[in-house]
């Protein structure tokens, strides 16, 4: 049983990409048929550039799951690689909350038209606030990290309200030292 976490890891990979190929043609296809023979009329295009020009990020993405996450196998049927990790957490996850967001409006243009391709505003918007909450979570977390200086006004006058409560209740500051 050699390498069989890098076996499983190439069989999850490839079940994932051939899932999402299928998924995207099948997409592709359905949105060509639908706007060629049911919504003929609204089909311009301008219709069929809206969809290739907001398309390309899930398809770049989709290319570049392929070319990190497919296994590679020798001739002989050795796993050479196993690929990289497509269910990983960071900007992975990202990459597959924007393919999937885009397969979203494609389908409502489908259905509603050329207007939901306005929904496809939400990824840029999903992007900054993300950036945002990881940048405010790093600048929290590193606050520490600015020097002795920083934290003398609590070290020196700014008590917390649990020491001023018991400072009240010993009547101040009274040590006996025996």
């Amino acid at each position: 049983m050699a390498q069989k976490a890098a076996k499983q890891q190439a069989a999850r990979n490839t079940a994932i990409l051939k899932r999402t190929h299928l998924t995207s043609l099948a997409i592709a296809i359905f949105f060509a048929l639908l706007r060629l023979l049911v919504f003929r009329a609204s089909c311009t295009r301008a219709t069929y550039l809206l969809y290739a020009c907001l398309s390309a990020p899930a398809f770049s993405i989709e290319f570049w799951f392929e070319r990190v996450g497919r296994p590679l196998t020798a001739p002989n049927g050795e796993l050479k690689k196993s690929g990289e990790d497509l269910e990983a957490k960071g900007l992975t996850d990202f990459m597959w909350d924007v393919l999937y967001w885009t397969w979203g409006c494609t389908v409502a243009a489908i259905i509603l038209g050329d207007k939901a391709w306005w929904g496809y505003v939400v990824v840029p918007v999903y992007s900054v606030w993300l950036a945002w909450t990881t940048f405010g979570g790093m600048r929290k977390g590193m606050a520490g990290m600015s020097g002795p200086d920083a934290g003398a006004d609590t070290a020196n006058g700014a008590m917390s309200n649990r020491q001023k409560k018991q400072q009240e209740k010993r009547g101040g500051q009274k040590m006996q030292y025996r």
